[in-house]
């Protein structure tokens, strides 16, 4: 066999594609794991809600705990940084007013997320 089949052997090409997915992956990973999760809290109609509480709760063998709490900005945003899970449970909470507890998985500990949908509060009962 030439040098040239050797290397287009199945027994070479599959370890090189895996050790470049490998690579590429803890590349993306180093660059994306700050523990950072951002995100909105708005009211039924979609109104930004300023000063509201969002409660960070992390999993913790068997259930949620909560972990950190912060504060909503004017634009309603929020934001927590060093979350180290990877798998979290967001609520937010207006006076009696909450939104329903919104699980996020994280396909690494500390993934960097932005949340496309807003966390929405509303009476519960």
């Amino acid at each position: 066999m030439t040098l040239r089949g050797i290397f287009r052997s199945r027994f070479v090409v599959v370890p090189v594609v895996l050790a470049v997915f490998i690579l590429i992956w803890n590349i993306y990973v180093s660059l994306h794991a700050h523990g950072l999760l951002v995100g909105r809290v708005v009211d039924r109609a979609g109104h930004p809600i300023a000063g509201a509480t969002v409660i960070l709760f992390t999993h913790d063998f068997v259930t949620q705990v909560e972990k950190a709490r912060t504060e909503t900005n004017v634009s309603g945003t929020f934001r927590f940084t060093q979350n180290d899970s990877h798998l979290v449970q967001l609520q937010a909470l207006d006076g009696p007013e909450s939104s329903p507890r919104v699980t996020i998985r994280l396909w690494f500990r500390a993934q960097d997320r932005v949340l496309g949908v807003p966390l929405v509060v509303a009476p519960q009962g």
